[in-house]
């Protein structure tokens, strides 16, 4: 049987015990420093909490982010709970659907910034980071500057540019949010510039000289 928003969740036997504190109870201790009843109110709350932010965000990985989130927040503010305001569950969950929304929000404005990135950079009139890779004319360059960036920043780039692998498709191989892998592979790419054309810089100066 699962409970209603607002009433406390049945156990996992379907029935309540004599003695188990109420939610409401429960985010009572959990405001005065109690750590075993939030510990509780984990367990009981945590698997709404994760199916209400997965109806929001649509991805699991935001989605666990989300719960996580929204569960500290409870133990954080618990004791602005107000019983006479509304349930236990509604406000769980609500703090839950915020949460969520503002991960949506958040997520929607990365995208916009890398459209923007995206358009500014296409107007460039030279790319030292396309210029390196497509020419490979110096490949241990490309792999020093490669060697820079982090692991995530360093294999997403390789899959765009060697496998021509677009943003979705790099995000589902790499098993992590595409927001998260635009991010990255946006100051993969400022990095991956600034340290090719040092490099080459430095190359340059070195044929002069020979």
């Amino acid at each position: 049987m699962t409970a209603l928003p607002g009433t406390d969740a049945p156990t996992h036997d379907g029935a309540p015990g004599p003695d188990r504190r109420s939610l409401e109870e429960l985010l009572a201790a959990t405001a005065h420093g109690d750590q075993a009843a939030f510990a509780e109110v984990y367990d009981r709350v945590a698997g709404r909490v994760l199916t209400t932010a997965l109806a929001v965000v649509r991805d699991r990985s935001l989605a666990e982010d989300v719960a996580q989130e929204a569960l500290l927040d409870v133990w954080r503010n618990a004791a602005r709970y107000r019983p006479e305001r509304g349930g236990a569950w509604g406000w769980v969950l609500r703090i839950t659907h915020r949460r969520a929304v503002d991960r949506v929000r958040h997520e929607h404005a990365l995208t916009a910034r890398e459209e923007r990135f995206q358009r500014t950079n296409a107007l460039a009139p030279y790319d030292p980071v396309a210029e390196y890779v497509d020419r490979a004319a110096d490949g241990e360059t490309v792999l020093a500057g490669l060697d820079s960036l982090t692991p995530l920043q360093r294999e997403a780039i390789a899959l765009a540019f060697y496998e021509g692998l677009t943003y979705p498709q790099v995000a589902r191989q790499l098993g992590v949010p595409l927001g998260t892998v635009k991010t990255r592979m946006r100051d993969g790419l400022k990095r991956l510039r600034h340290r090719l054309g040092h490099l080459g810089a430095h190359g340059t100066e070195a044929r002069h000289a020979a």
